[in-house]
């Protein structure tokens, strides 16, 4: 009876204190909120991942490196820098519990300018981003005629004496008339950035349109887009499936898959096919984006990111691939018709989903249901990439300002709106007569040149200063175990040495940008560095301050600068086992 007695008060303590933690985990995550269910995480993870880039720009890529050859390189960067580094930036978000700014913050003071140069690239990416989306509706929009505006030369913007009813090749000076309705009715183009032209006031309304869903998509935090997700991370599975099924049952799909997976293996001894596999694989992944980070906040202590990972890395490759399929089944069968060779056929960038496969799906059976679906499958891949990007400045200014904000916003709704706002008026370039150049001046100084030097610096900042023994500890309490010496090897040397690579062969193999044949004026380019710099001089500045603030001596400054101040003893970094009763503290321990 007795013993019953210490057993039954053992329980006591034991469910009294497991109610007192649960009941301060609760309200410490109350305070930041968490995915409703793990589903909802890997379907927003897998939706930014998965974007109009595995369309447009795997496809090229894979043809224009070799074909079947290019799966090697583009494998391998997977391997050895896509999945480390994405189970990375999971790890960093879910541990700390902070968006990319504090959490890199903790991590190593000395560049903590890192994490805000990955909220500014983003937010500049976002900006752009979904000029992308207000294409993509007006294509939509005009899909549901008797026939497709693009499909004839016998239209008000057509220039007849330049124009073919038919595709003709990429090798002529005739335009098809898909080119000239994406040229002369769509962007109504201007012959240069020098001339602005006036806004075009479709593509402006169809821009607010765009952000007003976003806005409405992340209104609500992780609530609100983590319903979203299960529909617009989805729903283009299916509409891509349905397509290849389509495609494949077309004369000529088989030599357009075949000229999509031919491996030409000499290009495996190509420098540059080596540094657009990895490229691609940094692009299509996010890394160095901050969302990564950001998304991986809002998870529960213990969600096997490790799982997460593999599975938004395998959806991300597979999506790339099966693009693949459905666009070059579809350029085979054009080049059928017009009795072109494919690559007459096949371009680089937006040029294939709004010139190239539009013009294909003018000559398809059944145009009215293929051509809606693919631009609604369109807007719903770019808005996933879209919320994410958003949401990582809406997470930076909760975080960094949240109490003086909401007393001054009264909701988190309104800041929300606030960055949707603001987000808006400096997309409006992109949609003057002029706004193409711009746009493909800032895409190439954010996405290639930004993107290469801050992955690096935030390479260096986790896995050399922070150190790769601290980011295992961070794993093994999350996890139980620590990550395998496949991914400690990946942090330590594969993945710091390959970002170098990339980085140098950029800058060896740096060309000016352009658009088409049109070159870019010098002060343009200035420009486009200009726009470099805004998100990597925080990294300077940030090093610089942090040395400046410490106090003692310079090498006394900068040894503090690169000391963690992350809490790595604790099981969860959270305060819920924190100041309990000593009675169960004693039970614990």
């Amino acid at each position: 009876m007795i013993g019953y007695s210490v057993e039954q008060h053992r329980l006591t303590v034991y469910y009294n204190c497991i109610t007192m933690i649960a009941g301060r985990r609760a309200d410490v995550e109350a305070q930041r909120p968490t995915w409703s269910g793990r589903l909802e995480f890997i379907l927003a993870s897998v939706g930014y991942a998965v974007g109009l880039g595995n369309v447009w720009r795997f496809p090229y890529l894979c043809y224009s490196s070799g074909g079947g050859a290019f799966m090697v390189p583009y494998l391998t960067m997977v391997l050895l820098c896509g999945i480390p580094l994405l189970f990375m930036e999971f790890a960093i978000g879910q541990y700390t519990r902070l968006g990319p700014v504090h959490a890199l913050t903790k991590i190593c003071p000395l560049l903590k300018g890192v994490g805000l140069a990955t909220v500014v690239i983003s937010f500049v990416f976002s900006t752009y981003y979904n000029v992308l989306m207000s294409w993509a509706l007006y294509y939509f929009f005009n899909s549901f005629g008797a026939t497709l505006p693009w499909k004839s030369c016998n239209n008000t913007w057509n220039a007849i004496e330049n124009c073919s009813s038919g595709f003709p090749g990429n090798a002529t000076h005739l335009q098809s008339a898909s080119q000239q309705f994406f040229d002369h009715r769509l962007l109504e183009k201007t012959s240069s950035i020098e001339e602005a032209g006036g806004l075009r006031w479709e593509l402006l309304g169809y821009l607010l349109i765009s952000w007003v869903i976003v806005y409405f998509c992340i209104f609500k935090g992780v609530k609100s887009t983590g319903k979203v997700v299960y529909f617009t991370a989805v729903f283009p599975y299916f509409i891509l499936f349905a397509l290849l099924i389509n495609n494949v049952q077309l004369p000529g799909a088989k030599n357009g898959i075949l000229f999509f997976l031919t491996p030409v293996w000499s290009k495996l001894f190509e420098v540059k096919v080596w540094v657009h596999a990895a490229a691609q694989v940094f692009n299509s992944l996010g890394i160095a984006f901050g969302s990564m980070i950001s998304m991986a906040s809002y998870n529960k202590f213990n969600n096997n990111i490790l799982r997460d990972a593999l599975i938004v890395s395998f959806a991300n490759s597979f999506t790339s691939i099966l693009a693949g399929f459905v666009i070059f089944s579809a350029i085979g069968y054009m080049a059928h018709i017009h009795n072109l060779p494919v690559d007459n056929i096949a371009t680089d960038g937006p040029g294939l989903v709004f010139v190239v496969y539009p013009e294909v799906l003018s000559t398809m059976p059944v145009f009215q249901l293929w051509a809606p679906l693919f631009f609604f499958m369109l807007l719903c891949l770019g808005l996933d990439s879209q919320f994410a990007t958003v949401e990582v400045a809406v997470t930076f200014i909760k975080d960094e300002f949240g109490p003086k904000v909401l007393h001054f916003l009264k909701r988190e709704e309104l800041l929300a709106l606030a960055v949707c706002i603001i987000g808006f008026v400096l997309g409006i370039p992109h949609v003057t007569k002029g706004g193409i150049y711009v746009f493909q001046l800032m895409d190439h100084y954010t996405a290639v040149v930004s993107l290469v030097f801050l992955a690096l610096f935030e390479v260096v900042a986790v896995c050399w200063v922070f150190g790769v023994p601290r980011v295992s500890l961070m794993v093994k309490r999350m996890q139980g175990k620590t990550p395998n010496i496949y991914f400690r090897l990946c942090w330590l040397v594969l993945c710091p040495m390959l970002v170098l690579c990339i980085l140098i062969s950029s800058i060896v193999q740096y060309t000016p940008v352009h658009y088409g044949k049109y070159p870019y004026p010098v002060w343009a380019e200035w420009v486009g560095w200009g726009v470099s710099l805004v998100s990597i001089v925080w990294i300077p500045l940030g090093a610089f301050q942090e040395i400046y603030s410490n106090k003692g001596s310079l090498l006394q400054r900068i040894k503090t600068a690169v000391t963690p101040t992350i809490d790595l003893d604790a099981e969860d970094p959270l305060p819920e086992k924190q100041n309990l009763d000593p009675a169960c503290e004693t039970f614990f321990t």
